[in-house]
């Protein structure tokens, strides 16, 4: 399985449509919330948001979708990264609800050579989110530092970091 892309690997206009999806659940939704300390009641009370709001249920926390959808990203753009060095913009186009089902895909929209140093490149992309039903529901660009195959191979190839299973003596 590929993880991530050197920067020889990415070419200006592919589109990786990231799969699985995810089927996000209320236990995802107040999870979230919980760990971020977001306790706004349109994401955790449903009496709340039934009665009091235009959606008439609860609605996903939008960061929560970012947070996945950058997620699903990652095997096919930012596996190898360096770093993630900027979210450009982030944009909710459209709600989510409990039971919906996110999927995501990317579009390498520019790449520049580090000016600094050789072994890395600045690729410039833009991952959009959408339910079960086409409707998208977020958008964001971000630009990642990503190594050239000359800084992998320096550093010991793909994995280096990772342990050989030892012979087992007869």
């Amino acid at each position: 399985m590929q993880f991530g892309r050197t920067y020889e690997e990415f070419t200006v206009g592919d589109v990786y449509k990231h799969w699985p999806g995810k089927t996000v659940t209320e236990y995802d939704d107040h999870l979230f919330c919980l760990l971020t300390m977001n306790h706004h009641p349109l994401h955790m009370d449903s009496n709340y948001a039934e009665k009091t709001t235009d959606f008439g249920k609860n609605v996903v926390v939008g960061n929560y979708i970012y947070s996945l959808l950058l997620g699903m990203s990652v095997p096919d753009v930012s596996g190898k990264a360096i770093a993630n060095l900027e979210v450009e913009s982030l944009k909710h186009v459209a709600p989510t609800f409990h039971g919906d089902t996110i999927y995501g895909e990317t579009t390498v929209l520019d790449k520049t050579p580090s000016k600094s140093k050789s072994d890395r490149g600045i690729v410039h992309v833009e991952t959009k989110g959408y339910k079960q039903d086409g409707t998208l529901v977020c958008v964001f660009r971000r630009k990642v530092m990503v190594p050239t195959e000359t800084y992998i191979k320096e550093r010991g190839g793909e994995q280096p970091g990772r342990p050989e299973l030892k012979q087992q003596e007869k």
